[in-house]
């Protein structure tokens, strides 16, 4: 899984057929998703219940691509072996569920699997200074994890400052939840984000969007257009 700072689109399997992931895994991929997006739900860090590590084993030989875990659960480091096992490319953690996320990101990393680590709107940028070398990934909620139809919460400062902050380090930003169809400013420079959350709801639109080529530069490319509908889909929060 080399880096790649272009834009990419890691659709959640959240706004799925729950009795169809093998399909609907494979779908989004022929339509040209970069990622597929697993939303992992605990009931007690977030009020909903989502999917584990054996649903991750069942659609992991339908991903041609990278499958991203996000956790949303606490505690995180007792299920990280069981994730990676499951074929998870990339565990996201979040840095509010541990008082100890420099163990659980060694852990991810230990375990096989690009680390990630995720911050809710209320946490700052500054909660990740220290991590820097430790993550290949920090993804921005711009909703509060839990459920899907929320109402984007503005971070572009946040994304700024991060973007700042990692420098030409090899490590990604990911845009999670409530993007919708209005533009914004920050989709105009790539450079400020890697890659947003989109439900397979969105193909149609996903499909029609133009994509960075080697022959054009992410800073020079067109934004992608935003999905139709919340990012996280069907009562629960991927991004």
């Amino acid at each position: 899984m080399s880096f790649d700072r272009s834009i990419k689109i890691a659709p959640s399997i959240l706004a799925a057929d729950f009795a169809n992931f093998g399909a609907e895994c494979e779908a989004i991929e022929a339509q040209g998703a970069d990622w597929v997006h697993v939303d992992v739900m605990d009931g007690h860090f977030v009020p909903n219940i989502t999917l584990g590590p054996a649903t991750c084993a069942a659609i992991r030989p339908h991903i041609k691509g990278v499958m991203d875990v996000h956790l949303m659960i606490a505690p995180v480091d007792p299920y990280i072996e069981a994730f990676a096992k499951a074929g998870a490319d990339v565990i996201t953690a979040h840095v509010e569920t541990t008082p100890h996320i420099h163990r659980t990101l060694q852990a991810i990393r230990g375990a096989g699997a690009k680390a990630g680590v995720a911050l809710t709107p209320g946490t700052p940028a500054s909660a990740v200074a220290e991590l820097l070398d430790m993550v290949d990934l920090i993804c921005v909620m711009t909703v509060n994890p839990g459920f899907g139809g929320q109402k984007f919460i503005d971070m572009t400062a946040k994304i700024r400052d991060l973007r700042a902050m990692i420098g030409d380090r090899p490590v990604h930003i990911e845009i999670d939840g409530g993007v919708d169809p209005r533009p914004r400013r920050w989709w105009r420079r790539p450079e400020q984000m890697c890659w947003w959350r989109a439900p397979p709801s969105s193909r149609a639109a996903r499909s029609a969007t133009p994509r960075p080529t080697a022959r054009t530069s992410a800073r020079s490319a067109p934004p992608p257009k935003a999905p139709t509908s919340d990012l996280a889909g069907r009562g629960s929060s991927r991004a």
